[in-house]
């Protein structure tokens, strides 16, 4: 029951994405929040208008957005994100999604030339999909190398574009831990924790070098804790971070919906109150509904 009504909050308030050329009117002097990065910060989900690349309202851009007005009220989102991106094809032109400038990181530079006195801060996810098979303990230590080749460079970039702007980064959640409620993986799950905690090692490790504070999307969502019990419909007692993922992902869903790796409402909302206490901002209630996804320049 209770993953049935995340289920139905996930749907009620989560809209489809906006048209690209649908615009936030700027009141007075806006203040812009650039967000880059995947699926993630795309706001993908299995509900979303496959035509528009399942992207929503609810990622965790549009929940941080709503937060941080309370501190800029004019603050206006440019979300470059884009469903699939790497660290690789985050610098390639005509890569993942179409950018008038050629690749996401080309489109961010040049809105943050166009912006420059303007910024109010920039938040990134990206590496997670920089592991190229099926098997996580395989891909495991080529993908970590390719994100220690690529992700310090595209941060340069980034810093030397926009040196008195925050930057915030993030680390990720642990979707194998779904693994767990299936007998013949669940060694598998505790072994993906251990895979996970090393990307995120790298991740923040990267991002230290740079200067960059990290969103702890890992605490947020508790993937460690295996010892405390919490109750899942169907399942009886599972370990709380089993619990939690099935709560604020799609990966415990059936077909058509599930099972799918990326946050639901919920999920997007832990994310958003993550990156929230790394710039110093409430991490309030926001109301979705009837609010504008993103604008364009």
């Amino acid at each position: 029951m209770r993953v049935l009504l995340v289920a139905v909050l996930a749907a009620l308030l989560a809209a489809p994405v906006l048209a690209a050329d649908e615009t936030v009117e700027a009141e007075s002097q806006g203040t812009w929040y650039l967000a880059l990065g995947d699926s993630i910060a795309a706001g993908y989900q299995p509900i979303g208008d496959p035509d528009k690349d399942h992207m929503t309202r609810a990622s965790y851009p549009d929940q941080l957005w709503l937060m941080a007005r309370q501190r800029y009220p004019h603050l206006q989102l440019r979300n470059l994100a884009c469903p699939g991106e790497n660290t690789e094809t985050i610098r390639l032109d005509n890569g993942r999604c179409a950018n008038e400038h050629g690749s996401q990181l080309a489109e961010a530079l040049a809105f943050i030339e166009a912006h420059r006195e303007e910024l109010a801060f920039i938040t990134i996810d990206i590496g997670f999909n920089d592991f190229e098979c099926t098997d996580a303990l395989e891909c495991l230590l080529p993908g970590l190398a390719r994100i220690q080749e690529r992700l310090p460079g595209i941060l340069a970039e980034l810093q030397a574009a926009a040196p008195d702007v925050p930057i915030v980064g993030m680390n990720v959640y642990d979707p194998f831990l779904a693994m767990w409620l299936d007998p013949d993986t669940r060694a598998q799950s505790g072994q993906s924790v251990v895979a996970v905690q090393m990307l995120n090692a790298t991740l923040e490790g990267i991002y230290a070098h740079a200067g960059i504070p990290v969103a702890d999307v890992e605490a947020a969502f508790d993937i460690t804790d295996w010892e405390t019990l919490a109750p899942m419909a169907g399942r009886g007692e599972v370990p709380r971070n089993v619990a939690l993922l099935c709560e604020r992902t799609w990966l415990c869903h059936e077909p058509p919906l599930g099972p799918d790796r990326h946050p639901n409402v919920l999920g997007f909302r832990a994310i958003a109150e993550a990156f929230a206490r790394e710039l110093g901002l409430e991490p309030v209630g926001v109301d979705l509904g009837g609010e504008v996804r993103r604008s364009v320049d």
